[in-house]
């Protein structure tokens, strides 16, 4: 089966068949096994090839995809990982490889964008689901008692396997590579360098969920000590109390490998810029009106919405407005006395690239549920969100990345971590 087709994602159930397709190749190395059930009841399947040393405690590796429904690239990673390892003995020489190929199916099952041709293709069908729902997210968010059973089984995993090192694959819509560690792997920033430039994708060397955090070398960022203050990172969630920081207790390294989708090369220009303060306070504004255009039209609509349905609407309804109650909190900081005095040309278009999609997924989102309830406002946010990524594509250039490519980056990120991380490299 051909999964990394150009411009095609496979969905959970291709990767399952193809990851049982890899175990009837290679019986005695390579097994399928399932982790977890969903919410909805779908399987969480793991993949794992070596000669099952899973019980020696640190002597695994846990790759993790599909954390995000809307970033699906880690998938036909994970597999083309495992292929490269199955072909390659060394990097399982002392250890099995893990490969989560989905942790959250049901917002795959909603995210139905295989083919994006542009920024509007992409978002025609777009799903993210709010933050106390991603398997990842959720202990930040939420009490232990109710973490959702996808989390669960991800916490369960790293308790079972005890990994040296976690990876979790992700992907952005619009800009550049960066990896986000957990603790400094020294030597990561010259080999993840190397595969961006050779293969033309740009270093995001201000990536604004990463603000504050110490640099080793562009594109790697490392997250704040558990107990210390993680500075100007503009989000609800402490990423700390996440499941990355769960490998931790087994003295593990969480490595976050972030490709995009489309590329920019205006998030990697490190050159200072001269009045950053002015320029988030323009963005603050744009995205405070840009919410509150969404906003009142959810306002009007929302008594003639079927809120109730769970396959649909329900989910949608509640990203839009965790969404939109997101905004206030991140616009008052851009605009804020606290805003930073000092930051690069990078950072300035990172910041400009997250305002845009907050705004826009939360249009895109709603629009579903107008468009499927026949909302007469449809026709109306179907012009703004067709606007909105026209502009978005037109000011930051955006070129798409063949999907082969985004992979390819990836996977050799991934080795790379592994080899600096056990002295290989």
């Amino acid at each position: 089966m051909t999964l990394i087709r150009d411009m095609c994602y496979p969905t959970p159930h291709e990767l399952s068949l193809a990851a049982r397709a890899l175990t009837d190749e290679h019986p005695g190395l390579v097994r399928l096994r399932r982790a977890g059930t969903s919410r909805g009841g779908r399987p969480l399947w793991l993949l794992s090839v070596g000669r099952g040393r899973s019980g020696d405690a640190g002597a695994g590796v846990l790759v993790v995809a599909g954390a995000h429904a809307n970033e699906p690239v880690g998938g036909p990673t994970a597999l083309a990982l495992a292929r490269r390892i199955i072909r390659d003995p060394e990097p399982r020489s002392d250890c099995d490889w893990h490969f989560l190929l989905c942790a959250d199916p049901d917002g795959a099952a909603l995210h139905r964008t295989p083919r994006p041709y542009s920024l509007l293709d992409y978002h025609r069908n777009f799903y993210r689901p709010p933050g106390p729902e991603q398997p990842e997210w959720a202990p930040s968010l939420l009490p232990p008692d109710r973490l959702p059973p996808e989390t669960l089984a991800l916490t369960g995993l790293i308790d079972e396997l005890q990994p040296l090192l976690q990876v979790s694959l992700h992907c952005t819509d619009l800009g550049g590579s960066w990896v986000q560690l957990t603790r400094d792997i020294p030597g990561l920033a010259e080999p993840f360098a190397k595969s961006a430039a050779e293969l033309h994708i740009p270093v995001e060397t201000g990536a604004s969920d990463a603000a504050g955090w110490p640099s080793p070398g562009p594109g790697i960022f490392v997250m704040p000590e558990p107990g210390t203050e993680a500075t100007a990172v503009f989000h609800p969630e402490d990423t700390r109390l996440s499941t990355w920081y769960h490998a931790h207790r087994y003295e593990g390294t969480t490595a976050i490998v972030e490709v995009p989708m489309w590329a920019s090369d205006l998030v990697d220009d490190p050159a200072p810029h001269p009045d950053p303060r002015r320029v988030l306070q323009a963005l603050a504004g744009r995205l405070d009106r840009d919410a509150g255009r969404v906003a009142r039209i959810l306002d009007a609509a929302r008594a003639e919405l079927p809120g109730d349905d769970p396959e649909l609407a329900a989910p949608l309804l509640r990203s839009v407005d965790w969404t939109l109650a997101l905004i206030p909190r991140i616009s008052a900081q851009w605009g804020g006395p606290d805003a930073p005095a000092e930051a690069t040309a990078a950072y300035l278009g990172s910041i400009d690239a997250f305002g845009r999609r907050l705004a826009l997924r939360a249009a895109a989102m709603l629009l579903r549920v107008l468009r499927a309830a026949g909302h007469p406002a449809a026709p109306a946010l179907d012009r703004l969100v067709t606007g909105w990524c026209e502009e978005f594509a037109g000011r930051f250039g955006a070129r798409w990345i063949p999907v082969a490519t985004q992979v390819e980056h990836q996977s050799r990120t991934v080795l790379a971590a592994y080899e600096r991380l056990t002295g290989r490299g």
